[in-house]
């Protein structure tokens, strides 16, 4: 017996489907092995964390509230991954939209609640565009590898957090918290129904519709997958890859930045650590469970909002720990990964005659 691996050439839309759900299914299998070591049943579990995300108004506002973030940075990166650009740094340029946008509450209060957001999206979108930029320069310049320099980056994003909250910035009124002073009633994007639903939802819904519309519709769209695709011949045709990549971590980076911004504007109102619990990261696995399409993005950041939700309610009802629902999302980025490979090629057993 023989196994053969082959290329394929040509995929058809039921099998993708079957591969990804077939992904999805074995990590959530993987995730109850893990449940049970951990000494709970993995359907009470899983029941659990439906219940607390999905059950109710005050879950499903939860949930709302987490997709606006996900959607946001996974936005971010799947800009960046159509190019074929690996941004690993939305955590980080999350991290610095939402640094900015602090510095400009504390440093200029404007009294137009408008013009005051506003500016503070502007900041954080250019914070975190440049913080993304400066790895697309190296990649372009000099071919840098932007999944190490994305990557290290986002630790500097986080200990420069660290260093202001814990530092000069700290509230003197915080009984020694690390977090700085709430922002002024001007500087708070509205919140609807008494939940924690904010503003920031509809800057996830026009991005998405924009992205969609530019990437997949537009001639600048064309440009980046074919300077993804083939550099070269991009560079042939008059299109300028090396442009093309610093302006779209640029715009990936400031994606990011505005949703750091959204978190702090509409949700958190005072800058803390932890306040980025990882959405950078998740947007990763967002992204390629979306194949990249700016809509499905959305909904799948609505699972994964479910799935945050959902193992708060674990951490609670069952004494997890958080770490136990990150267990899980890692089980799926490894299937989906390992699902890649079936996406990509085929294998076939061949028997040889005696």
């Amino acid at each position: 017996m023989r196994i053969k691996i082959e290329k394929r050439f040509y995929i058809t839309k039921w099998q993708e489907t079957l591969i990804i759900s077939a992904s999805i299914v074995l990590a959530f299998f993987s995730g109850a092995v893990v449940l049970h070591f951990l000494g709970v049943s993995p359907l009470e579990a899983y029941g659990m964390m439906i219940k607390g995300s999905l059950s109710d108004f005050y879950g499903i506002s939860e949930t709302v509230a987490k997709t606006i973030p996900l959607t946001m940075c996974s936005l971010a990166v799947a800009l960046s991954f159509t190019m074929v650009v690996w941004n690993i740094g939305a955590e980080g340029q999350f991290v610095l939209g939402a640094l900015a946008c602090t510095a400009l509450v504390r440093h200029m209060n404007i009294d137009n609640p408008l013009i005051m957001l506003a500016a503070m999206g502007i900041l954080a979108s250019i914070a975190g565009g440049l913080w993304g930029g400066f790895a697309g320069f190296l990649k372009a310049k000099w071919n840098v590898n932007e999944i190490i320099t994305t990557l290290m980056m986002n630790y500097i994003a986080i200990l420069l957090l660290q260093y202001f909250v814990y530092g000069s910035w700290r509230d003197p009124t915080s009984l020694g918290f690390p977090m700085t002073p709430l922002f002024p009633e001007g500087a708070r994007l509205p919140q609807f129904f008494g939940t924690r639903i904010h503003a920031g939802i509809f800057f996830a819904l026009v991005l998405a519709v924009l992205i969609w519309v530019v990437v997949r519709k537009g001639v600048w769209g064309y440009e980046i997958r074919v300077s993804g695709q083939n550099p070269k011949a991009a560079d042939y045709a008059g299109i300028r890859s090396a442009r093309n990549v610093m302006l779209v971590m640029f715009i990936s980076g400031a994606i990011s930045g505005l949703a750091g911004m959204a978190e702090m504007a509409g949700l958190h109102r005072r800058l803390q650590p932890g306040f980025a619990i990882g959405y950078g990261y998740t947007a990763i696995i967002i992204a390629w469970l979306a194949r990249l399409h700016p809509v499905t993005i959305i909904f799948v950041s609505f699972l994964f909002g479910a799935l945050f939700v959902g193992g708060e309610n674990l951490q609670i009802a069952m004494r997890l720990p958080l770490s136990s629902v990150q267990i899980l999302q890692g089980l799926i980025l490894f299937f989906l990964l390992g699902g890649e490979f079936f996406r990509n090629y085929r294998i076939s057993l061949t028997f040889k005659k005696r």
